[in-house]
């Protein structure tokens, strides 16, 4: 549910534009599930040896100690999870409004403030019900995945018609441009952003039911090769109705799709979208409200956001301050152009815990493991991880130098607000 957001519905355009084939960007959204199943099988042995929530930055926590945990929690807070939150509700205020305004692009205020209402009133589900916020999230998921099939299902219909051309051999591998080094990073980081969120099962741990004998890996072992699949067939059904060069032009490749196949019923595709992004902005309150609680109960954060409501047994503090902090990124940050310093922290992010796999093993090697996966699994991830990290540093250095300086910007906040042990009881009393 968390996977499956705007990603499949903007990241076809990205992929195809920097690899120059179809045959290559198809081979690039399957190398993507294949990374993210790497990924999650870390993540799976982390999350059952060290079961808190809180994923990433309980790790590294644990692993790295005080210092490299806030660091992560400071850019997951102050940037990740808000511009995330930011972007995939203004997608769907955007395809939501698109029936309204069929000519033109919807206007600047009306979508912000849609994208505040849809906000506003997740923040209130995910305080009044922790079994609400499962129940939208499993019901947008399944009307994600309907929309989706459909796509797959009227793909398989083109393809027994005949129109397959793009997909044949000789046409798939014919190329317009040849694509570098640099080139094929951008597009894997591209098809990433459609798979981001495979981590996210991690920051609930300890509210799943037998996290460590069964639900945690059987979880993660059924969503990435069924999320590889639809987004690879997804893709495959685009090429059955549209050129490379269409799918190139179009702002919005699903509705384009619809547009062309569905006849009456192509409003069924900028629905899909809206109900799959509404879902998607629901999973990210879930599980970012969670790191603000484990940050804090850490001693990270204000004890305050580490407080459950007594009857609903909701982090309504931390809910409130993911929800202020997307707002304000909102109303004072061009959310499109901070993507690029969120994916380049996400991905510093995984690396470092997937590094501190490694480094647990030889820490505490007889510690209890339920999962121990190979060492291959691992540092076939990192050589990935890094080839991405170089190529992107060369690529985009400005980007990446900003990405980094919004890291350390939490260097001093951590020695006076958590290091700094004897503060005046004043200062005490105000955080």
């Amino acid at each position: 549910g968390n996977i499956i957001g705007s990603g499949i519905f903007i990241s076809p355009k990205g992929v195809l534009e920097h690899t120059g084939s179809v045959g290559l960007a198809l081979i690039i959204w399957v190398l993507g599930g294949g990374v993210a199943a790497l990924g999650s099988l870390c993540y799976a042995e982390l999350g059952v040896t060290i079961p808190k929530s809180g994923g990433d930055y309980s790790y590294v926590t644990e692993i790295f100690g005080g210092l490299a945990g806030f660091l992560l929690l400071w850019s997951a807070v102050l940037i990740m999870y808000p511009t995330s939150l930011a972007v995939i509700a203004l997608t769907f205020s955007n395809y939501v409004l698109q029936p309204v305004f069929p000519n033109c692009i919807p206007p600047y205020n009306a979508s912000r403030i849609l994208s505040m209402v849809c906000l506003l009133l997740l923040t209130w589900v995910n305080s009044s019900s922790v079994r609400w916020a499962t129940r939208i999230q499993d019901i947008f998921t399944a009307g994600k995945l309907l929309a989706l099939t459909l796509i797959i299902i009227v793909g398989f219909i083109q393809i027994f018609k005949g129109n397959y051309k793009e997909l044949t051999p000789s046409n798939a591998f014919n190329f317009w441009m040849t694509p570098s080094v640099g080139h094929l990073a951008l597009a894997f980081l591209q098809g990433s952003f459609a798979f981001s969120g495979w981590n996210f099962l991690n920051y609930v741990t300890e509210e799943l039911v037998d996290p460590r004998r069964q639900n945690l890996p059987r979880a993660i072992f059924i969503s990435i090769p069924l999320v590889t699949f639809v987004y690879t067939f997804t893709n495959i059904a685009y090429f059955t109705a549209m050129s490379p060069q269409e799918l190139l032009s179009s702002n919005a490749v699903a509705v384009t799709f619809g547009e062309k196949l569905l006849g009456y019923f192509s409003w069924v595709m900028p629905v899909s979208v809206a109900l799959s992004t509404f879902g998607g902005i629901n999973g990210y309150l879930f599980t970012s409200s969670r790191l603000c609680f484990s940050g804090a109960r850490e001693g990270h954060l204000p004890s305050l956001l580490a407080m459950i409501h007594v009857k609903h047994c909701t982090p309504i503090p931390a809910l409130l301050v993911c929800c202020l902090a997307t707002l304000i990124i909102m109303l004072v940050g061009d959310t499109y152009t901070l993507i690029n310093y969120v994916s380049f922290i996400n991905y510093l992010c995984y690396g470092v815990t997937i590094i501190g796999l490694i480094v647990l093993r030889w820490k505490k090697p007889k510690i209890f493991r339920p999962i121990k996966v190979n060492l291959l699994i691992p540092i076939t991830y990192l050589a990935f991880w890094a080839f991405l990290l170089i190529f992107s540093l060369y690529s985009e250095p400005i980007v990446c130098g900003v990405g980094l300086i919004i890291i350390l910007t939490g260097v001093p906040v951590f020695f006076l607000g958590v290091y700094w042990r004897n503060k005046p009881k004043c200062v005490n009393r105000l955080i």
